[in-house]
């Protein structure tokens, strides 16, 4: 794994004599803020630690708080595998977002461990998804709540202790991760659903269907794709190991 900004890193620094930040920072997980070469040529890796509460002080003012090791002193900790499933039917007019949503993440550079899929309606199959060993699932929906159309959403659903059901044709986010749980599988990793309300909300009883997005739901979707990816960046940092903590 390349050692890049944002890289997770296990610090393994080695023994010198008298630094008492080897004793403090050894075993501690850090994030990588830059990888720089000295005049010499040496490469350095410049990290700040995960848990400092003042690390976006020390990126915003390039002091204090920044840590130099040789490449040999970090370990690169594997990136959360996240789940960013596009559901809905794109020819029930806005119900269509999430996969309009999916289909333009999928086309962009996401963090390594983030998978994007198009599950449209195929309930059962994002069910079954949800215990393949996520580490988090991302839920693209329309989601009507009663606010201005194109207004986007982003919603942790919550299940009842014990909650279970089985719907081969369930779509709605809590239907899916009950269904999951019904499967009798793993328990659901968490699950965000990032939701944009829909203009248009049809049933498919409808004489036309309507293969399109209303204007301002279609308007919505740079913004969605933004508010995907800095939510991605949240969740591609996964709670450290017991070997990783101090």
């Amino acid at each position: 794994m390349s050692l890049r900004p944002g890289t997770r890193v296990l610090l393994k620094p080695r023994p010198r004599s008298g630094d008492v930040w080897d004793l403090v920072l050894a075993g501690r997980v850090a994030i990588v803020d830059a990888v720089e070469t000295t005049m010499e040529g040496d490469e350095l890796v410049v990290v700040v630690i995960e848990d400092d509460p003042g690390r976006d002080i020390a990126r915003e003012a390039s002091m204090g708080h920044r840590f130099f090791f040789a490449p040999s002193e970090v370990e690169p900790l594997p990136a959360a595998r996240i789940l960013v499933a596009g559901i809905g039917n794109v020819f029930l007019g806005d119900d269509g977002f999430g996969v309009a949503l999916a289909e333009r993440l999928a086309a962009r550079e996401l963090p390594a461990g983030v998978e994007v899929v198009d599950y449209g309606i195929r309930g059962m199959d994002l069910a079954y998804a949800l215990g393949d060993g996520w580490d988090a699932v991302v839920l693209l929906d329309a989601t009507p709540r009663g606010e201005a159309a194109g207004t986007l959403y982003v919603i942790e659903p919550e299940l009842d202790p014990g909650e279970v059901a089985l719907d081969t044709h369930a779509m709605d986010p809590v239907k899916v991760l009950a269904t999951a749980r019904g499967l009798g599988g793993p328990e659901p990793p968490r699950t965000l659903v990032v939701g944009c309300e829909p203009l248009t909300r049809m049933t498919g009883d409808e004489d036309d269907l309507l293969a399109e997005l209303s204007e301002p739901v279609r308007g919505a979707l740079p913004a969605a794709v933004q508010l995907v990816e800095e939510l991605l960046a949240e969740l591609a940092t996964p709670p450290a190991t017991e070997e990783a903590r101090p």
